[in-house]
């Protein structure tokens, strides 16, 4: 069995006419469904994460500010999001999905949430749609509850997960990876254990080889749980990216990742990450690609 973990309330009312297409939770869900990917047996409901769960990365002022909802006028514009209730709500929720998530891998070795991958968060602020570090929140809870002393977060979105890397610069016990597009946001990159930075346009062959060296280069270390953020902006028709990978390139790339920790018996939990296609539709059905990958690995 997959995990899934969805939650309806990934979806906050942040207004139609937002850049950020909110919508792709509730219809990735949908198309899970359609897909049979997705069934009342392996769907999860998350609660919110816990405020001592958070307090673990973020800083005590910065939750309050987000539980209150008094971030000021220059954090607003930095997180990208109205600072609305629901907004507050997805944020609780959808970090609580990827703690889940982590849980359900520990059991059934792939489990995936529905949203997840804001790596932009820092410990004491949000940036770029992203306001807590669910997976810096979620590694830190495993590392606590299983003593695990090796986590990787392995980051192939397209844009460098530089909160991540921020909050973990100093702890030995977590490495994070992450292969971006060079030209792109943040302007300001952090230090990860590994960072691969790519040219603009970069097409499948070159960055299935990039991914394929990477994971061979980190293939002796002995992890005992991955995070992958498998943000599907790296897609040529992406608003953000500045990459040129096709959907083939993108299945492959998660056969290839997946593959790699299923088969050495890593546990592996799996969050979205960016996208931000000008074809909705298409955009959503990206997305789906790392259920589906997860769940033809685990059948087979």
């Amino acid at each position: 069995m997959l995990p899934i973990i969805n939650h309806p309330d990934y979806v906050a009312q942040i207004g139609d006419d937002h850049r950020f297409p909110i919508k792709k939770f509730g219809e990735l869900i949908k198309l899970l469904r359609k897909k049979n990917i997705a069934t009342t047996h392996n769907t999860f409901e998350p609660d919110e994460v816990s405020v001592p769960t958070l307090l673990n990365v973020h800083s005590e002022e910065y939750v309050n500010k987000i539980n209150n909802l008094s971030l000021d006028k220059d954090e607003i514009r930095k997180l990208g999001f109205p600072l609305v209730k629901s907004v507050r709500r997805r944020s609780f929720v959808a970090t609580g999905g990827t703690v889940l998530a982590s849980k359900l891998a520990v059991k059934h070795k792939l489990a995936c949430n529905t949203a997840g991958g804001s790596h932009h968060a820092f410990s004491n602020q949000g940036n770029g749609y992203c306001v807590f570090n669910d997976v810096a929140v979620a590694t830190s809870y495993l590392k606590k509850k299983y003593k695990y002393k090796k986590i990787l977060i392995l980051d192939l979105d397209v844009h460098q997960g530089d909160g991540t890397a921020k909050i973990f610069e100093s702890d030995d016990s977590v490495f994070t990876v992450s292969i971006h597009s060079k030209k792109n946001y943040p302007s300001k990159k952090q230090k990860s254990n590994i960072d691969i930075e790519l040219e603009d346009g970069i097409k499948d062959e070159e960055y299935l080889n990039v991914v394929n060296q990477l994971l061979q280069k980190i293939g002796h270390f002995q992890f005992d749980f991955v995070f992958y953020v498998a943000g599907v902006d790296v897609h040529f028709e992406d608003r953000l990216g500045k990459l040129n990978i096709t959907e083939t390139g993108i299945r492959k790339r998660e056969e290839l990742v997946i593959n790699n920790f299923f088969k050495r018996n890593i546990p592996l939990c799996g969050v979205l990450g960016g996208g931000y296609n000008h074809n909705f539709e298409q955009l959503v059905n990206l997305h789906s690609i790392l259920h589906e990958t997860c769940k033809k690995i685990l059948e087979n």
